[in-house]
């Protein structure tokens, strides 16, 4: 049986309510800056995308036209990505290039769903009335809804990625599968090299009126996700788009590429969350799967603030006190399929720079990490599902 190959991380692209790109956000961490929107959803909060010049990375207007907030957003980290891989252009590259892309069901349009139910509560919704609508209001790329696959059909016209293609679905846990199908292909050696990842609009009133059902929104006031309430506690929808460049470690360095960092393990699971402290147990059972050396290294979590999975989640934790933790949805709000992705770029990022950003709580969960980490643990945690971790370790 053939070694695994090592995978390596070699381009990441994030936008953000922080900003856009790497040295942006390492500062914006660094600084403890959180950038939250309390006025114009209210009494929802929500972490907005920051100023970006579309243009930059999506030349045609036609093309963004077409596009809803959340494939933009994504169209745009995936091509922050390939730049800082190094093969933005490279078509031959480009051409055998896997995508594989985590994906809600697309945008609502929410005017033609309000004419509808306005129709409707009239009494004149009939057949007619709404195959006109169906007809006439929507872009041809709508059902009322969006295809999910939409995003890597974009990333495919506007940067040319043409490998294979896949598209998961299933908010926090499909960004999990994303990065664990990615690397199983990477060791096998049935991919060279693949770009991974997930976009999210959380500024849409339509998301938080679902969300509002299941009461998992944060209301009134911004918190620190260590710090909400467990009564009242929640997420606050943040806009984000990360995506990463995962090749193996052969490919990369034939081609001169410098890694980031590696990602050396993705486990997943899905506990039946019938019974109390399920998710501690699956974490517990993923932690044991990871190999990690001990437990004074570093751990960024994609903790969403909604119970009682935060507080299942904090349960494992304090099994690991020596950990340096590190919650995402603090700085950029809690972005579904983005999260993981997301928590695995900071990672890298942080082993690529020799330093962890420091805390951004005020409980005391999180503490100073004075030493230069050599492996961080990802943990994301889904609101309703699925749990997972990611091993990533610096280049030695």
């Amino acid at each position: 049986m053939t070694e695994p190959k090592e995978a390596w991380i070699t381009g990441i692209g994030i936008v953000s309510s922080l900003g856009e790109g790497l040295d942006a956000h390492w500062d914006a961490l660094n600084n403890r800056r959180i950038n939250v929107d309390d006025k114009r959803f209210a009494p929802y909060i929500v972490h907005p995308l920051a100023p970006v010049s579309f243009d930059a990375q999506i030349p045609k207007k036609g093309d963004q036209r077409q596009m809803e907030a959340w494939q933009r957003i994504g169209t745009y980290a995936a091509g922050l990505a390939l730049d800082s891989a190094g093969v933005k252009g490279n078509q031959e590259i480009l051409g055998r290039m896997d995508m594989i892309v985590a994906a809600g069901g697309g945008e609502r349009d929410v005017a033609v769903d309000m004419a509808i139910l306005n129709a409707y509560i009239k009494g004149n919704a009939g057949p007619a009335f709404l195959n006109e609508r169906l007809m006439n209001d929507l872009r041809p790329t709508l059902f009322l809804a969006q295809l999910s696959n939409l995003l890597a059909g974009n990333i495919a016209i506007v940067h040319g990625v043409s490998g294979t293609s896949r598209t998961f679905m299933g908010e926090e846990a499909a960004s999990i599968d994303a990065a664990r199908i990615a690397l199983a292909r990477i060791e096998s050696g049935q991919s060279d090299i693949a770009l991974v990842g997930a976009a999210h609009n959380g500024e849409r009133t339509d998301l938080l009126i679902l969300y509002e059902f299941g009461d998992f929104n944060l209301k009134d006031k911004f918190a620190p996700v260590w710090a909400r309430d467990k009564k009242h506690g929640g997420f606050a929808l943040g806009s984000a788009g990360c995506f990463l460049v995962i090749e193996s470690r052969e490919h990369a360095e034939a081609r001169g590429a410098k890694p980031y960092a590696k990602l050396s393990k993705v486990v997943a699971d899905l506990a039946q969350r019938k019974q109390p402290g399920a998710v501690t147990n699956s974490l517990d059972a993923l932690w044991s799967k990871l190999g990690v050396g001990g437990d004074n290294g570093a751990l960024i979590t994609g903790a969403t603030g909604v119970e009682p999975v935060t507080s299942e989640e904090r349960a494992f934790l304090n099994q690991h006190k020596g950990c340096a933790v590190r919650a995402t949805g603090t700085s950029f709000g809690h972005t579904l399929e983005t999260q993981f992705p997301l928590g695995v770029a900071l990672a890298a990022l942080s082993l690529s720079r020799g330093a962890l950003f420091p805390p951004n709580d005020p409980t005391g969960l999180e503490v100073e990490m004075s030493g230069r980490p050599t492996q961080i643990v990802v943990v994301g945690a889904g609101h309703w599902q699925g749990e997972g971790m990611a091993l990533v370790e610096a280049i030695k």
